[in-house]
């Protein structure tokens, strides 16, 4: 295992997976200038580095992130004086470079997840939630609107009418209730929450990551294209991955009746 050494985040990377753990305690993970600019740069590493096949991000001291530190007069990041639409843009540039890793990406959610600290977790793939965790759209009781992404990502995940009333109400739901309404992948005992992720990453990491790279992508794209652009688009990565070797190792481990060994070529 190897560990990169931040100030705010914890980055370790063993077996392919990445784990970025939210590391401001004492703040409940409040995300600061500082930890918006080493997500920044963490995100654009992993989604360039070919050796890291799946990240999960997570927090530390038993909360996930209770969203933007209100307290630090940087806001996002930037000078203290600059504008807040400049100041908020670079919060855009972070979500951007998480929703653009192609290749998946889990939430380990324990405790708290809130404000734009539930739209890292949204922003991932894959959502594991421990039994304790609480999530809120917490935004209205600040007086403000969605950011992080949330406006796109909420009515995709749980329909117009439910996001509104998650944005509208800015209610603490349960883990139980955030899955009931589709924001999570599972629910699981907190004691069991680490191994189950660790599981899921993986098995994931094991996975061809030229195909889960472009399945991904298609999911994404789902929602803004049509039946017709669809089939054409899986029909280009269907043409890129039969000219793969991981595919042809894939039909040789078939054939031999083992587990295929893909290297991402």
């Amino acid at each position: 295992m190897t560990t990169v050494g931040y100030e705010t985040i914890v980055v370790e990377r063993s077996g392919g997976v990445v784990s970025v753990t939210l590391n401001r305690p004492e703040r409940k993970n409040a995300a600061n200038a500082l930890m918006w600019q080493e997500l920044l740069a963490t995100f654009r590493q992993v989604a360039r580095d070919s050796a890291d096949r799946v990240m999960v991000v997570t927090g530390a001291g038993g909360a996930f992130c209770s969203g933007a530190d209100i307290t630090d007069p940087s806001g996002v990041g930037g000078e203290p004086d600059d504008p807040h639409l400049v100041r908020m843009r670079l919060l855009a540039e972070v979500m951007l470079a998480l929703h653009q890793i192609a290749k998946p990406t889990i939430a380990k959610v324990r405790g708290v997840a809130a404000g734009a600290g539930l739209s890292i977790a949204l922003g991932c793939d894959l959502i594991v939630a421990s039994d304790n965790a609480r999530m809120s759209e917490i935004f209205a009781r600040r007086g403000l609107s969605l950011d992080g992404g949330a406006s796109w990502m909420l009515p995709r995940m749980v329909g117009l009418h439910r996001a509104k009333e998650l944005a509208f109400f800015a209610e603490m739901i349960s883990a139980e209730e955030a899955a009931a309404y589709g924001l999570v992948n599972r629910v699981v005992p907190d004691a069991e929450l680490d191994g189950f992720v660790d599981d899921w990453a993986r098995r994931l990491a094991a996975g061809p990551p030229i195909a889960l790279s472009m399945t991904k992508t298609l999911l994404d794209n789902s929602l803004s294209t049509s039946m017709a652009q669809a089939l054409e688009d899986e029909a280009r990565c269907q043409a890129v991955n039969l000219n793969t070797e991981d595919t042809a190792e894939a039909m040789i481990a078939f054939a031999s009746k083992r587990e295929p060994r893909f290297q991402g070529r």
